[in-house]
């Protein structure tokens, strides 16, 4: 049995290759145990990068394959969520296909059985201008400013409630079940709105399939879900990057943002449940999964990114000793890619 490169009260973090700890040391104890894995694999990047990726038809049978060794270890109700960067033809202004014919493989791939549950965008307006030869100095194109992420599962009724991901209400929700007045009656689009129709008090509204790490209306509050708003502003005197400042290191360049990762860990899961990332990058996963009470196993093949991981589990947040912020401005990553 393989063992962890370091463990926590809640999970464990493997140093090697995903495809052979998930396929060979981890199988029988991860068959069908696992509820969620939460991942944003190596984009098909056309330049190497230090995180690692492939290129071409090499990357879509990598891709496809991984559909099989996942299938085996989640539950039957459990999810895969795979956040997917687009991908642009080398030395062309236009984008490649590769990503998109790479998900439909993994879905069809007959061996794993999956469905596509949901499609979400994940807005961060603070990822850098690129490719930047079109973008920054010809000037021909915008800036890549979200990703795609693909909700798959072998379930068409895999484990979800999106009443623990609530929205706070608008200002306007809130006077209107102040006042408990508004126009009922049929809608343009047909929809016939019930005198009662909007007078439950749900404590919120539910989420849209487009989570932004910054809102996209500066003059709208952003209405995040409480619980993963608050731990995004964790951000804002983020204890991983201050450290790895202070210790002169140069943290992962592509991590997952706290807003993403809770959001699905609360919406698909429940505490104590195993969450699972196999290209953990600096563990973002890990960390959340740990901060909402679920266990959770993380692999990565670079050393360098699984030392600096460890940092993240000193946070005295983890042990109650550190009071969340509710307020201020997040630090915001600038992503390419995963982590």
């Amino acid at each position: 049995m393989k063992r962890p490169y370091f463990s926590t009260k809640l999970g464990k973090l493997y140093l090697g290759d995903s495809e052979n700890i998930l396929s060979k040391d981890l199988r029988s104890s991860l068959s069908n145990k696992v509820q969620l894995i939460l991942t944003s694999p190596p984009f098909p990047l056309n330049k190497k990068k230090k995180y690692g990726n492939l290129n071409g038809k090499e990357y879509k049978k990598w891709f496809i394959k991984l559909a099989e060794i996942f299938s085996t270890i989640i539950s039957e109700n459990g999810s895969i969520v795979i956040e997917l960067g687009n991908s642009w033809e080398a030395g062309r202004p236009i984008q490649s296909l590769l990503h998109l014919e790479s998900l439909i493989g993994f879905v069809r791939n007959k061996k794993a059985k999956l469905r596509l549950c949901q499609q979400f965008v994940c807005y961060n307006p603070s990822r850098l201008p690129s490719p930047a030869q079109w973008v920054s100095i010809e000037r021909i194109r915008t800036i890549d400013s979200f990703t795609h992420v693909w909700w798959l599962a072998k379930s068409d009724y895999p484990k979800a409630d999106n009443s623990k991901i609530l929205r706070p209400y608008s200002d306007s929700m809130k006077s209107l079940l102040k006042s408990k007045k508004y126009n009922d009656g049929v809608r343009p689009s047909e929809h016939r709105i019930g005198k009662k129709s909007f007078l439950k008090n749900n404590k919120g509204s539910i989420m849209h399939n487009v989570i932004e790490i910054e809102q996209i209306d500066n003059n709208r509050a952003v209405r995040l879900p409480q619980n993963i708003f608050s731990i995004a502003n964790t951000v804002s005197n983020d204890f991983f990057l201050n450290e790895c400042r202070r210790k002169n290191i140069t943290p992962h360049p592509a991590r997952m943002p706290f807003e993403l990762a809770s959001f699905f860990i609360e919406f698909l899961t429940d505490p104590g449940d195993l969450v699972l990332d196999p290209f953990a990058g600096s563990n973002t996963t890990g960390f959340c999964a740990e901060r909402l009470g679920r266990r959770w196993i993380s692999t990565e093949v670079n050393e360098d990114y699984v030392k600096q991981s460890k940092i993240r589990f000193l946070d005295p947040i983890l042990k109650g000793k550190k009071k969340e912020c509710t307020n201020g401005i997040n630090e915001r990553n600038k992503r390419t890619g995963n982590g």
